[in-house]
């Protein structure tokens, strides 16, 4: 059965016409090495070092002989190849003309022996034809590398030899467009350039070909400090004066070309529709939506011929997001809807070389696959482009313009006809492109987690996949969903099959290895794919792109941004947008800026880069940003708090400032995760009082969001960094807060603890306001023991240091919590007292919370005492105030009352009513083992007969 090899291009083999599967990449790499080797024995030895290095894995050779049995099996459905152990090795039994490499090194061989030129350049022809692009891509090993270097000289040998055959017989005239192409990609080639200039001046561009030679002048001066060599120099001199050596061949072979002195017409070669489009790719999973819209936006498009040209410009995103991925699977699966062909062009625009394509340079393309001699491409762009327009009209083609800088570049290859598909992909947002031409914007985002393990289970298999589950959620975790990222990952899980998918797992575990793990050494790896966005930025951009790197939250406030980066907001805002343009920030909501976690870590790469002194400054500005607008918020949500030394903002960290209590608790809703990333970050820099500082400005938000895990979290760091300030006050107050976070996570012995300490602390200081407040706290945290009776007197001393401090805020309060445990003992009538004279206090000194909490306790009184109607009244009062404070901690709790209230009435839907609003507070706040309670109540509820009141 019909075997055939090929490695000129990506490595396939196949017999009888179907693709054969090679296995991971290290088994290809062996395969390459015994292709390369035909029928010559390969040692074992040599195959390692070939497929790995000089440094192979410790169980390379029992891998070595796995992939050998499974190139067996997998080559054993044709009798034309043979795999032989031999003694000196391993050989690959095969006819050479079977295997692309050996027929092009054949057929070049049989040029070089031929006497005629259109013989010789007709061999050569057929060698180059056999090269498919980069030869052997993704195999990478040094021995590799230097196979593919020697590739590339012996066809760039190649295509110069055949061009001055082609020249030689007069082929000058078709041989325009690709020698263009190739002196754009090599212009410090000097063959190349006389072979150009040749071209042009027998096609009678003269003045094009001594402009060219000015070009390369140039260009040898400026980067290699050299003249042209004497041939191409002489060759300058032959065309000034016209010299008959330079003229175009005459004879049989020529009779039928262009002649120097006779102008070219426009003639179309006679070619097949064009379907250029390159392969699809292997292995494609997910955007079932993206290509579902495609095809609805095409099918709207042919229903409407009336239309103009339909452009979905925006398949749009990052780098490495998949975008040319997608273009290229709906081309394919949908080629059936353009009978006139598909084009297809790179344009370069964020590409290694950094030099997008020209509009030039991308029309030639394009009027070469539509059949266009080059002789009769006209010189001026406009003329080209209506040329162009003129060939597509009214036709049904796709045309691919992949990787575009920005609009400016697509608008020339844009068709007039309204028969045609443009699929343009780019990491710009094109919005002029959706403007002007009614481009339909296709954004694309990561994948999802059901898309990107499908991904997984797809290349590696089921069974491997479902193998190691922490692994594998690992790995989807350190991806981030980014298609470039998940693609490296199972490559480099297929070069070893032998090795646990943990292994990988733990290389990309370190955030700062993570960029380098997902490196190829090649122009492919994601850092490199990145980098291609990033120099295209202009300096103040690149700036903002590194700094943003250092921002400590999962996203970050336009206000925000500007402290970090010492920008203003209003010149800020355009900066941030021509990232957003170029898909290297994202803003999901107004005014908030996020970045992939993969872009983020190589924006932070960038802001290493960055002298000390200024990335030290843009971090400190950040955290004394969040830190006084945490400050300012708090002192607005609880303005009768006790107040602490602050100190100032650096210059640069402008703090917002909320204007009321609704603002101020949405803005600690929004920066939560910020804030608690910038307490932590505080303290890994040495900067202890903003750590502090933040640990204050967190505690209260905390009470009234019900957070406790994170308050503990939070109190502790705040303790560790109040140890390192020389500051007893400071110290006092974070083991009041540390103590009761233990006492609301319920570790009552570490709690009495801290607040023991903060007492000594406190009285030591004679620090007597913080004092009362420690006793209030230690109180509360008595409570949650059953220990009401010390809890008493906790707060009967509170309330004799405020008294004697005159504090009517501070009386009012305590009073309050007096009543409360007066209450728990069943003192109900000492208890409405103390309430009464603390609600006329807290109504005197405007105190809102004192008064929710002081009408909060003559519910639990009036409950208790078997006035349900009346504690309903108290409760629903409380509840006003809860809700206009921001309290949602209490008012889960007061609706939780209001439900078992309700229930006691024998109103079964409204007590299932408060009961949902409280359940659905509770899950807000994370608070599972409430959440738990309620909906127990919830699920007794028409079951429990009516609650027995209390007396």
């Amino acid at each position: 059965m019909a075997v055939r090899f090929r490695i000129l291009g990506s490595i396939e083999a196949s017999i009888n016409g179907e693709l054969v599967d090679l296995g991971p990449r290290q088994q290809q790499c062996v395969l390459v090495a015994l292709l390369v080797n035909a029928n010559r024995p390969v040692s074992g030895d040599e195959l390692i070092e070939r497929a790995w290095g000089e440094k192979p894995p410790p169980r390379a050779r029992n891998t070595l002989y796995t992939y050998l049995s499974r190139l067996r099996q997998a080559l054993s459905g044709s009798d034309e190849v043979t795999l032989l152990r031999k003694q000196a090795g391993y050989q690959l039994q095969i006819g050479e003309q079977a295997i692309d490499l050996h027929q092009f090194r054949g057929l070049i061989a049989q040029a070089r022996a031929s006497s005629e030129p259109e013989v010789a350049a007709g061999l050569i022809r057929q060698a180059l034809d056999l090269w498919r692009g980069e030869a052997l891509p993704g195999l990478d090993t040094p021995w590799l590398h230097g196979i593919r270097a020697t590739l590339l000289k012996d066809r760039l040998a190649a295509e110069l030899e055949y061009t001055d055959l082609a020249l030689a017989v007069g082929k000058h005239a078709e041989l325009l467009a690709t020698l263009a192409s190739q002196t754009e990609q090599r212009p410090l080639d000097e063959r190349l350039a006389g072979q150009f200039m040749l071209a042009l001046y027998r096609s009678g561009r003269q003045a094009d070909a001594l402009t060219h030679y000015q070009r390369t002048q140039a260009r040898l001066g400026d980067e290699l400090g050299i003249r042209p060599s004497e041939p191409l120099r002489t060759l300058y001199q032959q065309m000034l004066t016209a010299d008959p050596v330079v003229a175009a061949p005459r004879g049989p072979g020529a009779a039928a070309r262009a002649e120097p002195d006779r102008p070219a017409s426009v003639h179309l070669a006679e070619l097949p529709a064009p379907r250029q489009l390159p392969a699809a790719p292997r292995s494609f999973t997910g955007r079932s939506q993206e290509i579902a819209l495609l095809s609805e936006t095409i099918d709207a498009h042919q229903a409407n011929a009336a239309g103009g040209t339909v452009v979905i410009s925006a398949i749009g995103g990052a780098g490495g997001i998949g975008k040319t991925s997608l273009a290229l699977h709906w081309a394919h699966e949908n080629a059936d809807r353009f009978p006139d062909g598909q084009l297809f062009v790179n344009l370069r625009g964020f590409d290694p070389s950094g030099e997008p394509r020209t509009a030039e340079s991308a029309i030639r393309i394009l009027l070469a696959a539509l059949g266009v001699e080059p002789n009769a491409v006209p010189v001026d762009l406009d003329a080209q482009v209506g040329l162009y327009r003129s060939l597509v009209a009214d036709k049904r083609m796709l045309i691919v313009l992949d990787n575009a800088a920005d609009a400016e570049q697509v608008s020339p290859l844009l068709p007039g006809s309204a028969s045609c598909t443009v699929l343009v992909t780019s990491r710009d947002r094109l919005t002029s492109l959706v403007n002007t031409h009614g481009a339909q914007p296709l954004p694309l985002d990561v994948l999802g987690d059901a898309e990107a393990r499908a991904l997984l289970v797809q290349r590696l298999g089921a069974a491997r996949v479902a193998e190691e589950p922490v692994a594998v959620n690992e790995l989807l975790a350190c991806c981030s969903g980014l298609p470039l990222a998940l693609s490296i990952v199972v490559g480099r899980a297929q070069e070893h099959p032998e090795f646990p998918l943990a292994t990988l797992a733990a290389e990309l575990r370190e955030r700062t290895n993570r960029l380098g793990a997902l490196d190829e050494d090649n122009d492919n790896g994601v850092r490199a794919v990145l980098s291609w966005s990033y120099v295209a930025l202009a300096p103040q951009q690149a700036r903002v792109f590194a700094l943003l790197g250092l921002s400590v939250g999962p996203d970050i406030s336009l206000p925000a941004a500007a402290s970090l980066t010492g920008v203003r907001a209003s010149q800020l805002r355009p900066l941030l947008r021509q990232l957003e343009r170029v898909s290297l920030v994202q803003q999901p909501l107004p005014g908030r800026y996020r970045m992939h976690d993969l872009i983020r870590l190589y924006a932070a790469e960038q802001a290493d880069r960055l002298p000390d002194d200024e990335r030290s400054g843009a971090l400190c500005r950040l955290l004394n940003f969040y830190t006084y607008t945490a400050l300012a918020g708090d002192r607005l949500i609880a303005p009768n708090r006790e107040q602490i030394p602050i100190g100032e903002p650096v210059d640069g960290g402008a703090p917002e400032k909320p204007v009321n209590t609704t603002s101020a608790t949405n803005w600690f809703d929004t920066e939560y995760w910020c804030l608690r990333a910038a307490q932590i970050v505080a303290m890994e820099h040495g900067w202890f009082r903003l750590s502090w500082l933040m640990t204050w400005a967190l505690a209260n938000f905390h009470g009234r969001r019900g957070h406790p895990r994170d308050d503990l979290a939070v109190c502790g760091l705040g303790l560790t960094a109040a140890e390192r300030l020389d500051d007893p006050k400071a110290l006092g107050l974070a083991h009041r807060l540390l103590g009761y976070a233990y006492a609301l996570n319920g570790r009552h012995p570490e709690a009495a603890k801290h607040f023991t300490i903060a007492l000594e602390l406190q009285e030591r200081e004679q620090d007597l306001r913080a004092l009362a407040r420690t006793h209030h706290s230690f109180a509360l945290a008595l409570e949650r023991v059953g220990n009401d009776e010390l809890a008493l007197e906790h707060a009967v001393e509170s309330l004799e240091i405020f008294r004697s401090l005159g504090d009517q805020i501070g009386m009012g309060r305590e009073l309050n919590a007096v009543a409360w445990f007066e209450a728990r003992l069943g003192n109900y009538e000492r208890a409405r007292t103390a309430c009464a004279a603390a609600l006329r206090r807290n109504v005197a000194n405007d105190d809102p919370d004192g008064e929710a909490d002081t009408l909060d306790t003559l519910g639990f009184i009036a409950y208790h005492s078997g006035n349900l109607a009346e504690a309903r009244e108290y409760y629903e009062r409380a509840l006003v105030h809860f809700r206009a404070i921001g309290h949602t901690h209490y008012q889960a709790d007061i609706h939780g009352h209001l439900g078992e209230i309700h229930r006691g009435l024998g109103d079964i839907a409204a007590a299932r009513a408060e009961f949902v609003q409280s359940r659905e507070l509770y899950r807000s706040n994370r608070r599972g083992a409430d959440v738990d309670r309620i909906q127990r109540q919830l699920n007794d509820l028409d079951d429990r007969p009516r609650m027995q009141l209390a007396t």
